[in-house]
């Protein structure tokens, strides 16, 4: 079974671990690519969901999008404890409407 990795700023993903998900804290003025090497290692890893905050997320688009058309790792972003920016609530909306073919979640806006 694939295991779930969450990545983004400590006080966003700390309570993760209690619930058994690994963590891989990322401060947000991380150099990019040092945050991109690490999603690369965790998406070559036996991880097949990543969840990564908007916020990290937006710093490496680029990187996430090599994954897009992946069936694993799933990448997934959430929303942190600063810094959001809704894109976590577009995607869950966007990947419900591909797999039911509506938008369920949020009726027809």
């Amino acid at each position: 079974m694939d295991k779930i990795a969450v990545m983004g700023d400590y006080d966003s993903i700390y309570g993760f671990a209690a619930v058994g998900l690994t963590t891989f804290p990322v401060e947000m003025n991380a150099d990019p690519e040092d945050a991109a090497k690490t999603l690369r290692n965790i998406a070559e890893s036996d991880y097949g969901v990543i969840y990564v905050t908007e916020a990290l997320a937006a710093m490496l688009t680029k990187e996430i999008a090599r994954y897009k058309n992946r069936l694993t790792p799933a990448i997934i972003e959430i929303p942190g404890v600063r810094g959001n920016t809704g894109e976590g609530i577009r995607g869950v909306k966007r990947t419900v409407e591909q797999a039911v073919g509506s938008d369920i979640l949020f009726g027809d806006n």
